[in-house]
């Protein structure tokens, strides 16, 4: 796993997936609404702590600048 996501961008995955961990978490969200937001926390979360997106990957694009 090669690296292929910018600082800019990882932040941003790390800031969109604690906000949507707490709308799933926090009971602003419920249902089916609420373990979408959840998952999506976690990837988003993971990936921007790893620094590395398997679409990118897939698509063959990166945010990092060379």
């Amino acid at each position: 796993m090669k690296a292929n996501e910018s600082t800019i961008d990882r932040v941003i995955r790390a800031i969109a997936g604690i906000v949507l961990l707490y709308l799933g978490f926090g009971g602003l969200l419920s249902g089916a609404t609420a373990i979408v937001a959840d998952v999506v926390g976690v990837v988003l979360l993971f990936t921007g702590a790893v620094g590395f997106c398997p679409i990118y990957a897939l698509l063959k694009i990166s945010t990092l600048s060379k």
